[in-house]
């Protein structure tokens, strides 16, 4: 198969490898792509909100295959582009994107097909939104309903914190995505990810990992789009697994397809692991990132059979072998990051890949033939070990040899896992 991957972050880069791993493929060409993307990849310069010429290119290159990585096409509407155009295409329609394009719409699917989540109300102006949180009082989450990347959830522990969060969704910091919130109640438990191909009849349960949103060591400060994760998650025992296929992903599925939205893609399920059960935080509909790194690094199947299969109905004859071994990815970050950095910082060097690790480019680039950071987030050492220990002081022994003088990031990734370990 001749194959276009679209995005250029942390996220896509682990795709391109691992697709570029696969029997089936003949040539991989990426839009944007980034710089240890093109050590898989052909990259071309195509403006991917242009939907028409991404169309375009895959009739002059006869594409057989697109696998979109990043939500912001998805929800745009590039699937239904390239499917009217009669080509396969990993990712949902925008119908489907909505999953992760409107978080009130979310909520209101969990509503209406009884899929566990926490109670909620929409709301479209901030004085009823803060007469509500007053009620409610605190801890209480305010999300923004738009796509925010990352960044427009707030988990208030203060009302104060609740309020400032409503003034910052309608005063614009998240542009669109803030006109409508999302305010609901506040689930405490332990966060999971979990991941499950669907073709929008049938269902390929992938594997889980746990994602570290804050930006410090022991959890604390801001939340990010996300500083680690290793697979699999302690906490999704073979039980809880099959709970959530049963009470959250396969009502969503069925749910989706009656509104007449099936869903073909990923279902990237945020969870929390309450004294219930696991309940829905949200759902995204592509690979998480840093999640994704992870994942690509246990899988032990070929990537591209199952996205092919997903895309076109077949999810039902194949299946998905993961290696015992955990994985575990720390994010190296830009100084300042979540909030301003500095921008092209040099990187001077990345320690050389070898069997089971490897770091994974999320935002760099090369300028005057010298590798540059250009993003908030930059690499992802990742690693994997007999156990998340020894994956974790792979990948820290990945972030040590890094040689990136703006560079920071958390010391701790994995510490659940590893407490758990040692019990």
């Amino acid at each position: 198969m001749k194959v276009l991957l679209i995005g250029s972050g942390g996220r896509e880069h682990a795709l391109a490898w691992k697709i570029a791993q696969s029997p089936l493929l003949t040539k991989l060409y990426a839009a944007p792509g980034n710089p240890g993307i093109e050590e898989e990849a052909e990259l071309v310069s195509l403006d991917i909100e242009d939907h028409g010429a991404v169309v375009q290119f895959c009739k002059d290159k006869a594409i057989d295959f697109v696998v979109v990585g990043p939500e912001a096409p998805l929800v745009a509407g590039i699937a239904d582009r390239l499917r009217e155009a009669g080509i396969a295409v990993f990712g949902p329609s925008a119908a489907a994107a909505q999953l992760e394009g409107s978080k009130g719409f979310t909520k209101d699917v969990c509503a209406r097909f009884n899929i566990p989540t926490g109670a909620y109300l929409r709301f479209n102006n901030a004085p009823k939104a803060k007469a509500y949180v007053r009620e409610q009082g605190a801890p209480i989450v305010i999300k923004a309903d738009g796509l925010a990347a990352g960044k427009g959830v707030t988990v208030a522990m203060t009302l104060d914190e609740a309020l400032s969060a409503i003034d910052d969704c309608f005063e614009g910091a998240f542009g669109a995505a803030g006109a409508e919130v999302v305010v609901e109640a506040f689930l405490d438990g332990e966060e999971a990810s979990f991941f499950c191909l669907s073709d929008g009849k049938s269902l390929l349960a992938l594997a889980t990992a746990q994602d570290h949103k804050r930006v410090g060591d022991g959890d604390t400060g801001p939340n990010t789009g996300g500083m680690g994760a290793y697979s699999p998650a302690p906490v999704m025992t073979p039980e809880m697994v099959e709970r959530t296929m049963k009470e959250i992903i396969e009502p969503t599925m069925r749910g989706m397809a009656e509104m007449g939205h099936p869903f073909q893609g990923v279902f990237f399920a945020g969870l929390m692991i309450t004294e219930k059960g696991p309940e829905l935080i949200e759902y995204n509909v592509r690979f998480g990132d840093p999640e994704c790194q992870v994942l690509m690094m246990r899988l032990k199947s070929d990537l591209l059979a199952i996205l092919h299969a997903s895309a076109t109905g077949t999810l039902d004859q194949v299946t998905a072998e993961w290696s015992e071994d955990p994985a575990l990815t720390v994010v190296l970050a830009s100084k300042g990051y979540p909030g301003a950095y500095d921008k092209a910082t040099p990187i001077a060097s990345l320690p050389e890949a070898r069997h089971g690790a490897k770091v994974f480019h999320a935002g760099t680039a090369i300028k005057d033939g010298q590798l540059v950071a250009t993003g908030g987030r930059v690499l992802n050492a990742t690693a994997r070990g007999t156990s998340v220990a020894e994956a974790q002081a792979a990948a820290y022994g990945l972030v040590d040899a890094v040689k990136w003088e703006n560079g920071f990031c958390r010391r701790d990734i994995g510490w659940r896992a590893i407490e758990r370990e040692k019990a």
